[in-house]
């Protein structure tokens, strides 16, 4: 376990130096992720050590939501008084997303046009 968690954490040491030093928009933790699964798509596959540690992890998430849990407390009187911008960007944002993805969705959905004019044939 040790060993695969110093290849996930030497991924996102990566991916921080190169986000870093490059000055990209990019978090360094994303471009470890990246790194990581090129990694696995050239081995071929994930290994079992990876498989039970990433499930560790998985298991014991929630601990990582104290330090979250944390800055809201810390924050309280600033989020009090900003509450309602607060929830208007989060709900304002949560109908834009559910609106895009109706649309991609009607989009992909919908028939192609020589599809439209010959139902049940195959091109």
């Amino acid at each position: 376990m040790l060993g695969t968690l110093t290849i996930l954490l030497l991924c996102q040491l990566a991916g921080e130096l190169i986000a870093r030093l490059l000055h990209l928009p990019i978090p360094g933790p994303v471009l470890g992720m990246l790194f990581l699964f090129a990694g696995l798509l050239l081995r071929g596959g994930v290994p079992r050590a990876v498989q039970d540690t990433a499930g560790g992890i998985l298991r014991h998430l929630s601990l990582l939501f104290i330090p979250a849990g944390v800055g809201v407390m810390t924050h309280a009187d600033r989020l009090s008084a900003e509450a309602l911008p607060i929830v208007l960007a989060l709900f304002g944002s949560t109908l834009f997303g559910v609106a895009v993805t109706a649309k991609v969705m009607a989009a992909l959905l919908r028939p192609a046009p020589n599809e439209a004019a010959n139902p049940g044939t195959k091109p």
